[in-house]
């Protein structure tokens, strides 16, 4: 098994939640994030005063998936987060070595 993560801009949110849905994804986490990496932040002004925005916010999904779906949730995710911009995010991969259903005691991809 694997568990994705993906940082995405948070606009693509509900096209990428959809995508994954329709390739099969039964769920999935999301999480309000901020951050920045070559995109940097930008400058805005409130009131007269400028002031910097370093962190931008942003979107993290996690999945796990069995491997046999792993390259296809992955492919799903750069097609419908990428806009070819800088700031369009990151996907990490873990390995899982073990997963529990708390509710039925099931272990491994059964407690997918």
């Amino acid at each position: 098994m694997k568990k994705i993560e993906a940082i995405i801009r948070h606009y693509k949110l509900e096209e990428v939640k959809d995508a994954l849905t329709a390739v099969g994804v039964q769920g999935m986490t999301v999480a309000e994030v901020s951050g920045f990496g070559r995109q940097k932040g930008h400058k805005e002004q409130y009131r007269g005063a400028e002031y910097t925005v370093d962190f931008l916010p942003k979107r993290k999904i996690e999945v796990v998936v069995n491997d046999d779906q792993f390259k296809e949730v992955v492919d799903t995710i750069l097609r419908t987060a990428r806009t070819g911009q800088i700031g369009d995010g990151k996907i990490f991969v873990y390995e899982v070595a073990e997963m529990i259903r708390i509710r039925t005691g099931e272990t491994g991809e059964a407690a997918l």
